[in-house]
């Protein structure tokens, strides 16, 4: 099996999974864990993944148990998101206390090719020196696609956002009530909410929220695939939300969205932030907080209007982690505060919005 990339640059080794093709943006993660709940956040759609750590599949892949709300306990949506999976060493043997199946079971089983015995080293120095780039996964015998589709082109927001609308009811005394916009949500998202009593009404990307369907005391922007600036649709929906003064919070995605809605302007990163280690700090506090991050876009910081303020930004590389309006209930964070995989050293952030409501 080979793994070739735009540039012409191949990479050989043993296929996994299922014995089928794939094509896609190959980027890279260096987490050392988490590659159920990675492989399977909604805002890897489109894409190949590269892990760094060398060691994969070691200790299986848990049950499909869902919880009371009918969502499953220990992935990010009910699928795999991404289009293929590439590693050092696969582990075909697991050992785990929640361990149901083998990583390239259940990978045969969604239809996801997967390719071990690449130098996943100097593969990530090239997307890291180059940016990330398109790629396929070719089995043996096949011909290569000749003209690779950018993912980045299409709605990957809306094909992962879910269809009609949702409830989730937890508290139906007292209990607050939000609307979440689904560009790819990642369920941990809605255990947050759940855990702290809040009932979530979970709606499409381009869903009239204003048509008067539903009571709502605050709005949540999710997080997801993509090139935000495509989500116009999305970007009035906010829009409304800030002449409103409705308390509105958005985690990635829903970052650089409500960043468009207020008039800024986004660019991709030449390989983005794929890991569980990311240091962001907090501007006026100085604290720092370790994040969990997967994005490709960022805010430009000149671009943002003069009413709203960059919160926190990275360590590494100065791009903006959060924006907040000097003002109104307004804020936003590029990482991911429910974790899943990472640390949760900025789980408060919920608690935060909830209390604005």
């Amino acid at each position: 099996m080979r793994l070739i990339l735009s540039d012409g640059t191949v990479f050989s080794g043993k296929p996994f999974g299922a014995a089928v093709g794939a094509q896609g943006e190959v980027v890279f993660n260096t987490g050392m864990v988490g590659y159920p709940e990675s492989m399977t956040d909604p805002s890897y759609s489109g894409q190949i993944l590269v892990l760094t750590y060398p060691l994969v599949g070691n200790y299986g892949v848990s049950s499909n148990k869902k919880d009371s709300q009918g969502i499953k306990e220990f992935f990010e949506s009910n699928k795999i998101s991404i289009r293929g999976l590439v590693v050092s060493e696969y582990s075909e043997d697991f050992n785990h206390w929640n361990g149901k199946q083998s990583l390239g079971d259940w990978m045969k089983q969604e239809g996801i090719p997967g390719i071990t015995g690449i130098d996943t080293r100097a593969l990530t120095q090239k997307l890291r020196e180059h940016g990330v780039m398109l790629g396929q996964l070719v089995q043996e015998g096949a011909k290569p696609i000749e003209k690779l589709a950018d993912p980045n082109e299409s709605n990957l927001a809306g094909e992962a956002s879910v269809k009609k609308p949702k409830e989730y009811i937890v508290k139906k005394r007292g209990g607050k009530t939000i609307i979440a916009i689904d560009t790819g949500m990642k369920n941990n998202i809605l255990r947050s909410f759940f855990d702290r009593g809040v009932n979530v009404i979970r709606v499409p990307w381009n869903y009239d929220i204003w048509n008067g369907k539903y009571k709502f005391d605050g709005l949540f922007i999710a997080n997801g695939p993509g090139d935000p600036a495509q989500l116009t649709a999305t970007h009035e929906l906010i829009k409304k939300a800030y002449e409103k003064k409705v308390p509105t919070f958005g985690i990635c995605l829903g970052l650089q969205l409500m960043a468009i809605a207020a008039g800024a302007k986004t660019y991709k990163l030449k390989y983005g932030h794929r890991a569980q280690n990311q240091p962001v700090i907090d501007l006026q506090t100085k604290k720092c907080y370790l994040t969990s991050q997967n994005h490709g876009f960022a805010v430009k910081a000149q671009t943002l209007p003069k009413d709203w303020e960059i919160w926190m930004e990275n360590i590494n590389d100065g791009t903006v982690e959060g924006i907040r309006h000097k003002k109104l209930p307004f804020r936003a964070v590029q990482f991911h505060p429910e974790a899943t995989p990472g640390p949760v050293d900025t789980a408060f952030l919920f608690d935060e919005f909830i209390s604005s409501l």
